[in-house]
């Protein structure tokens, strides 16, 4: 005998379909985000936050198989290639955009014909029109990376402008490039060695089609107060007053312009510095250096004023120098505040304003 089940009515009804709805409402709303996708999208418009109906359904796993072909780049949006209509406030020239502190290892060439790879921080900024929106400011990192595998020289930070100038379409460009400089000191009696590091800063800036070179070097020593060792020598002279004149940690900026011609080496500018005031910071002492270092001292008081002369007398006799400027600072230990001097030479560095925050980058920290 056959038997046939009857036909059983699968449609369920209106009060089956809520009960169903909130099962999955309520699933939904402890459910991760991946378990949503991979049962069906549709259900996360069923939670308390969902957008509108018509917001369309997005997928929110990875598409690690995605391949954006050269058909799809070309269909991406670039809004810093935009129409002028797009600029945002005055149309006016911007003399100076791009990025800073963009950080990568590059080789730089020594005076001993030795290299060092050390970690350098790039500024690149391009001119930009009046009537442009912007610049795509990856590209200023993707030419530089074409060129740092060089030994870098003024040469190649020339020919790495050259290539960001060209792909970015400006007038005026500029490449700075800071990093600290290892030097390898001796003590001043006892022979031992350590190294130095001196923060320096390459620049090379392209305006109006004249370039030019510039070199930055902070330089730290220790200033003694002339006026404080005299009345110290007073007081052991006139009334048996042990007394100690105040010195302190001091530090100048000197920003050069090498001038064309014969290479002014990191190691020639440090040495100019060291000739015009010698009571540079130590970095290895045992007693007979620290000795040493007093005597120094005391050979060499020197006012605020005085540094400032003292390395413009060095810097002026260097026919690779151009214009120049020295920003000294001598963090007082005596007084609550710090002494400070400007000395330029030539238009390059002259200003009637100062950065607010000038002196407050000269501090150097052990």
């Amino acid at each position: 005998m056959n038997m046939h089940t009857p036909d059983v009515d699968l449609q369920p009804s209106l009060d089956e379909a809520e009960a169903a709805l909130d099962v999955l409402r309520r699933w939904a709303a402890k459910a991760q985000d991946q378990e949503i996708a991979a049962l069906d999208p549709v259900v996360a418009r069923l939670l308390p936050d969902a957008p509108p109906v018509d917001y369309p359904v997005l997928s929110r796993s990875y598409p690690d198989a995605f391949d954006a072909d050269v058909g799809y780049r070309a269909g991406l949006p670039d809004l810093q290639n935009g129409p002028s209509s797009l600029i945002v406030g005055a149309r006016a020239p911007i003399q100076h955009v791009g990025i800073s502190n963009f950080r990568l290892p590059i080789r730089f060439h020594t005076r001993d014909n030795g290299d060092l790879t050390l970690e350098t921080s790039v500024t690149g900024t391009v001119s930009l029109d009046a009537g442009k929106k912007g610049i795509n400011m990856s590209r200023i990192m993707r030419t530089f990376y074409g060129h740092a595998e060089r030994t870098f020289s003024f040469g190649v930070i020339e020919a790495a402008l050259d290539d960001y100038k060209s792909d970015l379409d400006s007038f005026d460009a500029r490449i700075q490039m800071r990093f600290s400089f290892p030097v390898k000191l001796r003590s001043l009696r006892s022979g031992l060695e350590g190294y130095q590091y001196y923060d320096i800063a390459l620049e090379l800036c392209d305006q109006q089609g004249v370039r030019r070179r510039f070199m930055h070097l902070d330089y730290v020593y220790s200033s003694t107060c002339p006026c404080s060792l005299e009345l110290s020598e007073h007081a052991r002279m006139s009334r048996g007053q042990l007394a100690t004149p105040h010195s302190q940690r001091s530090v100048a900026r000197i920003s050069i312009e090498a001038l064309p011609g014969k290479r002014l080496w990191f190691e020639d500018l440090i040495e100019l510095c060291r000739a015009g005031v010698p009571t540079e910071t130590q970095v290895m002492v045992k007693r007979e250096d620290e000795q040493a270092f007093a005597e120094l001292n005391a050979a060499n008081p020197i006012f605020v004023e005085d540094a400032a002369r003292s390395f413009c007398k060095q810097l002026l006799a260097d026919p690779r120098i151009g214009d120049f400027r020295v920003v000294a600072s001598h963090q007082e230990s005596l007084h609550s505040h710090d002494a400070v001097s400007i000395l330029t030479e030539g238009p390059t560095f002259a200003a009637d304003s100062l950065d607010p925050k000038l002196f407050n980058t000269l501090f150097h920290v052990g």
